[in-house]
């Protein structure tokens, strides 16, 4: 049996007390990779950004909030662990400055000042031991490209690679890309099925290699 951390859903940035920046994403890719796992008999840990969907009861959730807290969950608990499937779609900048109070409208625009936040997968690639590596890309241009050159810079064993239109929606089309840059299958329909036939090449290539 392996442990597997899975992560999952989005993660917000505040502004301000009430405001933040985030994304579409809602954990349903998340949570069916969990049930895969957890049918297939592997032990898992969710490391999981604001969402409203169920995790599977026998899984270990680990709730954050904010990109940062998600890296530094991972960062805990990923050297217990065997493997990571990266489904979480973390966002890509914070504000410099958080407003300690609400921001008021004053009539005129509004500048904010955004800076990258962690890359989480990439910070788990750096001290990665023997574990294995799937992370998931989402593209909006040149996709197929972009996802290669996320696999080798982030030291993936593979990288499922979807579009926007699987943001907050039930069903989903994805590629499987292996580290040699070939695509193993591609899968479209529920994201409960197409989680379980994602597994199944993990489980193929990676779990019982």
């Amino acid at each position: 049996m392996s442990r597997i951390l899975i992560t999952s859903g989005p993660t917000r940035q505040y502004l301000d007390p009430v405001r933040y920046l985030t994304n579409a994403s809602s954990g349903r890719m998340g949570a069916a990779m969990a049930a895969a796992a957890i049918e297939a008999g592997q032990e898992v840990v969710i490391v999981s950004g604001p969402v409203d969907v169920a995790y599977p009861l026998e899984a270990e959730v680990i709730p954050v909030v904010s990109t940062e807290e998600m890296a530094d969950a991972c960062l805990e608990v990923f050297p217990a662990c065997d493997g990571l499937i990266a489904v979480a779609a973390p966002c890509d900048y914070r504000p410099l400055v958080v407003a300690p109070q609400k921001i008021r409208k004053t009539g005129g625009p509004l500048i904010l000042h955004l800076v990258e936040t962690a890359d989480v997968v990439a910070t788990l690639a750096a001290v990665k031991d023997s574990q294995w590596m799937v992370a998931f890309a989402l593209e909006t241009e040149d996709p197929r490209m972009r996802a290669l050159q996320k696999l080798e810079r982030k030291s993936c064993d593979l990288i499922v690679l979807n579009g926007p239109q699987a943001m907050h929606a039930t069903d989903t089309q994805v590629e499987v890309i292996g580290a040699e840059g070939d695509v193993l299958a591609t899968f479209s329909g529920s994201k409960q099925q197409v989680g379980q036939e994602i597994f199944q090449v993990v489980r193929q290539r990676l779990i019982e290699r």
